[in-house]
Protein backbone atom coordinates (compact mmCIF):
# COMPACT_ATOMS: atom_id res chain seq x y z
CA UNK A 1 0.00 0.00 0.00
CA UNK A 2 1.17 3.33 -0.88
CA UNK A 3 1.88 6.61 1.17
CA UNK A 4 -0.94 8.42 -0.18
CA UNK A 5 -3.35 5.68 0.07
CA UNK A 6 -2.48 4.94 3.69
CA UNK A 7 -2.71 9.09 4.35
CA UNK A 8 -6.20 9.02 2.47
CA UNK A 9 -6.86 6.19 4.78
CA UNK A 10 -5.95 8.17 7.64
CA UNK A 11 -7.36 10.80 6.70
CA UNK A 12 -10.80 8.93 6.72
CA UNK A 13 -10.69 7.91 10.27
CA UNK A 14 -12.69 10.74 11.61
CA UNK A 15 -11.83 11.55 15.33
CA UNK A 16 -15.56 11.99 17.04
CA UNK A 17 -15.59 14.43 19.69
CA UNK A 18 -19.26 14.58 20.72
CA UNK A 19 -22.34 12.65 19.95
CA UNK A 20 -23.05 13.02 16.63
CA UNK A 21 -20.29 15.42 16.21
CA UNK A 22 -16.59 14.36 13.64
CA UNK A 23 -13.95 16.13 13.32
CA UNK A 24 -11.48 15.53 9.98
CA UNK A 25 -7.94 16.97 8.30
CA UNK A 26 -6.47 17.58 5.31
CA UNK A 27 -3.78 16.45 3.44
CA UNK A 28 -0.44 18.40 4.58
CA UNK A 29 -0.45 19.83 0.81
CA UNK A 30 0.17 23.52 -0.62
CA UNK A 31 -3.33 23.52 -2.07
CA UNK A 32 -5.40 26.09 -1.89
CA UNK A 33 -8.67 24.47 -0.93
CA UNK A 34 -10.35 21.31 0.26
CA UNK A 35 -10.64 18.51 -2.56
CA UNK A 36 -14.59 18.49 -3.00
CA UNK A 37 -14.02 13.91 -3.17
CA UNK A 38 -12.58 14.56 0.08
CA UNK A 39 -15.18 16.22 2.27
CA UNK A 40 -18.02 14.21 0.34
CA UNK A 41 -16.33 10.96 1.67
CA UNK A 42 -15.44 12.60 4.86
CA UNK A 43 -18.81 13.45 5.50
CA UNK A 44 -20.51 10.04 4.82
CA UNK A 45 -17.77 8.56 6.97
CA UNK A 46 -19.29 10.46 9.69
CA UNK A 47 -22.73 9.48 8.74
CA UNK A 48 -22.35 6.34 8.56
CA UNK A 49 -21.28 6.18 12.23
CA UNK A 50 -24.22 6.61 13.48
CA UNK A 51 -26.43 4.00 11.65
CA UNK A 52 -27.68 0.90 12.84
CA UNK A 53 -25.77 -2.17 11.79
CA UNK A 54 -26.83 -3.41 8.89
CA UNK A 55 -28.03 -0.87 6.49
CA UNK A 56 -25.88 0.35 3.68
CA UNK A 57 -25.84 3.67 1.79
CA UNK A 58 -27.96 3.78 -1.02
CA UNK A 59 -27.84 7.80 -2.12
CA UNK A 60 -26.47 10.84 -1.54
CA UNK A 61 -27.41 14.49 -2.40
CA UNK A 62 -24.62 17.04 -1.63
CA UNK A 63 -23.75 20.70 -2.25
CA UNK A 64 -20.85 22.54 -2.21
CA UNK A 65 -21.17 25.48 -0.55
CA UNK A 66 -17.76 27.54 -0.09
CA UNK A 67 -14.34 26.48 -0.23
CA UNK A 68 -12.76 24.28 1.86
CA UNK A 69 -9.33 25.47 4.20
CA UNK A 70 -6.97 22.99 4.36
CA UNK A 71 -5.35 24.59 6.49
CA UNK A 72 -7.81 23.67 9.61
CA UNK A 73 -10.19 20.35 10.39
CA UNK A 74 -13.13 20.84 9.16
CA UNK A 75 -15.97 19.59 11.87
CA UNK A 76 -18.89 17.27 10.30
CA UNK A 77 -22.40 17.67 12.41
CA UNK A 78 -24.61 14.88 11.83
CA UNK A 79 -28.53 15.16 12.27
CA UNK A 80 -30.37 11.73 12.77
CA UNK A 81 -33.48 12.76 10.23
CA UNK A 82 -35.24 9.29 10.71
CA UNK A 83 -34.70 5.59 11.70
CA UNK A 84 -37.46 3.59 10.38
CA UNK A 85 -38.27 0.03 10.16
CA UNK A 86 -35.79 -0.37 6.54
CA UNK A 87 -34.84 3.25 6.28
CA UNK A 88 -32.31 5.64 8.11
CA UNK A 89 -31.98 9.01 6.93
CA UNK A 90 -28.96 11.44 7.70
CA UNK A 91 -27.95 14.90 7.40
CA UNK A 92 -24.31 15.62 7.25
CA UNK A 93 -23.20 19.91 7.54
CA UNK A 94 -19.36 20.53 7.13
CA UNK A 95 -18.28 23.55 8.88
CA UNK A 96 -15.26 25.80 9.15
CA UNK A 97 -14.26 29.39 10.58
CA UNK A 98 -18.33 29.28 11.84
CA UNK A 99 -20.06 28.62 8.57
CA UNK A 100 -21.30 25.87 6.40
CA UNK A 101 -18.89 24.72 3.34
CA UNK A 102 -20.76 21.42 2.42
CA UNK A 103 -23.85 19.90 3.06
CA UNK A 104 -25.37 16.12 2.43
CA UNK A 105 -28.03 13.93 2.97
CA UNK A 106 -27.83 10.02 2.84
CA UNK A 107 -30.39 7.25 3.47
CA UNK A 108 -29.52 3.99 3.98
CA UNK A 109 -31.35 0.88 3.70
CA UNK A 110 -31.71 -2.70 5.08
CA UNK A 111 -31.22 -5.27 2.58
CA UNK A 112 -34.52 -6.69 0.95
CA UNK A 113 -35.15 -8.85 -1.83
CA UNK A 114 -37.36 -7.20 -4.89
CA UNK A 115 -37.76 -7.20 -8.67
CA UNK A 116 -34.57 -6.67 -10.67
CA UNK A 117 -33.24 -5.52 -14.32
CA UNK A 118 -30.35 -3.18 -15.93
CA UNK A 119 -30.63 -1.29 -19.20
CA UNK A 120 -27.22 0.28 -18.70
CA UNK A 121 -24.61 -1.36 -20.55
CA UNK A 122 -21.10 -1.32 -20.09
CA UNK A 123 -18.93 0.70 -23.08
CA UNK A 124 -16.68 -1.78 -24.75
CA UNK A 125 -13.13 -0.30 -23.85
CA UNK A 126 -9.84 -1.33 -23.91
CA UNK A 127 -9.06 -3.24 -20.93
CA UNK A 128 -7.44 -1.22 -17.87
CA UNK A 129 -3.93 -3.19 -17.86
CA UNK A 130 -3.47 -2.28 -21.48
CA UNK A 131 -3.52 1.23 -20.67
CA UNK A 132 -0.91 3.34 -19.35
CA UNK A 133 -1.36 5.17 -16.43
CA UNK A 134 -2.41 8.86 -16.01
CA UNK A 135 0.88 9.84 -14.77
CA UNK A 136 2.88 8.17 -17.53
CA UNK A 137 0.47 9.99 -20.31
CA UNK A 138 0.79 13.30 -18.31
CA UNK A 139 4.51 13.04 -18.29
CA UNK A 140 4.52 12.98 -22.20
CA UNK A 141 2.63 16.21 -22.71
CA UNK A 142 4.23 18.51 -20.20
CA UNK A 143 7.64 17.99 -21.41
CA UNK A 144 10.30 19.41 -18.83
CA UNK A 145 7.92 21.61 -16.69
CA UNK A 146 9.52 20.74 -13.46
CA UNK A 147 6.20 22.13 -11.74
CA UNK A 148 4.06 19.59 -13.64
CA UNK A 149 7.05 16.83 -13.00
CA UNK A 150 7.31 17.19 -9.31
CA UNK A 151 3.06 17.30 -8.90
CA UNK A 152 3.41 14.19 -11.50
CA UNK A 153 5.91 12.44 -9.30
CA UNK A 154 3.93 12.29 -6.03
CA UNK A 155 2.03 9.00 -4.84
CA UNK A 156 -1.56 8.84 -5.79
CA UNK A 157 -4.17 7.02 -4.01
CA UNK A 158 -6.35 6.56 -7.35
CA UNK A 159 -4.88 4.25 -9.99
CA UNK A 160 -6.91 5.81 -13.12
CA UNK A 161 -5.98 5.03 -16.54
CA UNK A 162 -7.88 6.92 -19.08
CA UNK A 163 -9.36 5.02 -22.05
CA UNK A 164 -10.59 8.71 -23.48
CA UNK A 165 -8.41 11.60 -24.11
CA UNK A 166 -7.16 14.04 -21.22
CA UNK A 167 -8.10 17.25 -21.06
CA UNK A 168 -4.51 18.16 -22.50
CA UNK A 169 -4.48 16.45 -25.24
CA UNK A 170 -7.90 17.99 -25.96
CA UNK A 171 -6.58 21.11 -25.80
CA UNK A 172 -3.42 20.55 -27.99
CA UNK A 173 -5.70 18.90 -30.53
CA UNK A 174 -9.31 20.03 -30.96
CA UNK A 175 -9.98 16.67 -33.10
CA UNK A 176 -9.79 14.91 -29.63
CA UNK A 177 -13.04 16.94 -27.81
CA UNK A 178 -15.66 14.99 -26.89
CA UNK A 179 -18.20 14.65 -24.42
CA UNK A 180 -17.66 11.35 -23.40
CA UNK A 181 -15.10 10.29 -20.48
CA UNK A 182 -14.29 6.66 -19.85
CA UNK A 183 -11.94 6.13 -17.02
CA UNK A 184 -10.74 3.15 -15.41
CA UNK A 185 -9.95 3.14 -11.32
CA UNK A 186 -9.26 1.52 -8.38
CA UNK A 187 -6.71 1.29 -5.28
CA UNK A 188 -4.17 -0.67 -6.00
CA UNK A 189 -4.35 -2.08 -2.29
CA UNK A 190 -6.05 -4.97 -0.83
CA UNK A 191 -8.65 -3.08 1.12
CA UNK A 192 -10.60 -4.34 4.43
CA UNK A 193 -14.34 -5.78 3.67
CA UNK A 194 -15.98 -2.84 5.07
CA UNK A 195 -18.54 -2.29 2.44
CA UNK A 196 -19.03 1.49 3.72
CA UNK A 197 -15.31 2.00 3.34
CA UNK A 198 -15.52 1.00 -0.19
CA UNK A 199 -18.37 3.22 -0.86
CA UNK A 200 -16.32 5.81 1.11
CA UNK A 201 -13.99 5.40 -1.68
CA UNK A 202 -15.79 5.49 -4.81
CA UNK A 203 -17.03 8.74 -3.44
CA UNK A 204 -13.89 10.00 -2.95
CA UNK A 205 -12.66 9.31 -6.53
CA UNK A 206 -16.17 9.86 -7.96
CA UNK A 207 -15.52 13.80 -7.94
CA UNK A 208 -11.88 13.61 -9.61
CA UNK A 209 -13.35 13.75 -13.38
CA UNK A 210 -16.66 15.44 -13.65
CA UNK A 211 -15.18 18.57 -14.30
CA UNK A 212 -12.97 17.31 -16.89
CA UNK A 213 -15.65 15.88 -18.51
CA UNK A 214 -17.34 19.34 -19.32
CA UNK A 215 -14.11 20.72 -20.29
CA UNK A 216 -12.92 17.84 -22.21
CA UNK A 217 -15.84 19.25 -24.78
CA UNK A 218 -14.48 22.16 -25.20
CA UNK A 219 -11.02 21.49 -25.01
CA UNK A 220 -10.27 23.38 -22.12
CA UNK A 221 -7.40 22.17 -19.64
CA UNK A 222 -6.30 22.81 -16.42
CA UNK A 223 -3.52 25.58 -15.74
CA UNK A 224 -3.68 26.08 -20.02
CA UNK A 225 -6.90 27.41 -20.88
CA UNK A 226 -7.32 30.39 -17.73
CA UNK A 227 -10.31 28.00 -16.47
CA UNK A 228 -11.43 27.63 -13.46
CA UNK A 229 -13.76 25.48 -12.20
CA UNK A 230 -15.39 23.76 -9.01
CA UNK A 231 -17.68 21.32 -8.12
CA UNK A 232 -21.44 22.68 -7.51
CA UNK A 233 -23.62 19.53 -6.20
CA UNK A 234 -23.06 15.86 -6.58
CA UNK A 235 -25.81 13.42 -6.03
CA UNK A 236 -24.84 9.56 -6.02
CA UNK A 237 -26.71 6.42 -5.83
CA UNK A 238 -25.03 2.83 -5.30
CA UNK A 239 -27.23 -0.10 -6.48
CA UNK A 240 -25.07 -2.94 -5.37
CA UNK A 241 -22.01 -3.98 -3.53
CA UNK A 242 -19.00 -3.34 -5.09
CA UNK A 243 -14.97 -3.24 -4.39
CA UNK A 244 -12.93 -0.24 -4.51
CA UNK A 245 -9.89 -1.73 -4.57
CA UNK A 246 -11.07 -4.09 -7.73
CA UNK A 247 -11.26 -1.99 -11.83
CA UNK A 248 -14.73 0.37 -11.77
CA UNK A 249 -15.34 1.52 -15.20
CA UNK A 250 -16.27 5.13 -14.56
CA UNK A 251 -18.48 5.98 -17.97
CA UNK A 252 -18.85 9.85 -17.94
CA UNK A 253 -20.78 12.40 -20.35
CA UNK A 254 -21.58 16.01 -20.28
CA UNK A 255 -25.31 16.37 -21.87
CA UNK A 256 -25.10 19.73 -21.19
CA UNK A 257 -23.07 23.60 -20.35
CA UNK A 258 -24.16 26.83 -20.23
CA UNK A 259 -24.20 30.02 -18.20
CA UNK A 260 -20.81 29.14 -16.76
CA UNK A 261 -21.99 26.03 -15.39
CA UNK A 262 -21.87 22.37 -16.89
CA UNK A 263 -23.49 19.47 -16.15
CA UNK A 264 -21.46 15.99 -16.10
CA UNK A 265 -23.53 12.36 -15.13
CA UNK A 266 -21.37 8.79 -14.85
CA UNK A 267 -22.01 5.23 -14.52
CA UNK A 268 -19.55 2.80 -12.47
CA UNK A 269 -19.40 -0.40 -13.93
CA UNK A 270 -17.71 -3.51 -12.53
CA UNK A 271 -15.42 -5.32 -14.34
CA UNK A 272 -18.39 -7.94 -15.25
CA UNK A 273 -20.48 -5.21 -16.52
CA UNK A 274 -22.71 -4.95 -13.46
CA UNK A 275 -23.81 -1.24 -12.81
CA UNK A 276 -22.61 -0.38 -9.34
CA UNK A 277 -23.11 3.71 -9.06
CA UNK A 278 -25.01 6.63 -10.41
CA UNK A 279 -23.55 9.59 -10.11
CA UNK A 280 -25.04 12.89 -11.57
CA UNK A 281 -22.56 16.52 -11.18
CA UNK A 282 -23.46 20.73 -12.11
CA UNK A 283 -20.22 22.21 -11.52
CA UNK A 284 -18.80 26.03 -12.42
CA UNK A 285 -16.91 26.58 -15.20
CA UNK A 286 -15.56 30.12 -15.60
CA UNK A 287 -13.16 30.94 -18.98
CA UNK A 288 -11.22 34.21 -18.33
CA UNK A 289 -10.76 36.49 -21.21
CA UNK A 290 -6.63 36.84 -22.30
Amino acid sequence: MNEALKELLDLLDLEQIELDIFRGRSPEERIQRVFGGQVAAQALVAAGRTVPEGRDVHSLHAYFIRPGDPAIPIVYNVERVRDGRSFTTRRVVAVQHGKAIFTMSASFHIFEEGVHHQAAVMPQVAAPETLPTFQSRMLELVGDDSDWKDWLSRPRPVDARYVSPLTWEAYKDPSLRTAENNVWFRYDAELPDDRLLHVVLAAYASDYTLVDTVLLAHGLAWGASNVTGASLDHAMWFHRPFRADDWLLYAQESPWSGGARGLARGQMFTPSGELAVSVVQECMIRVAKS
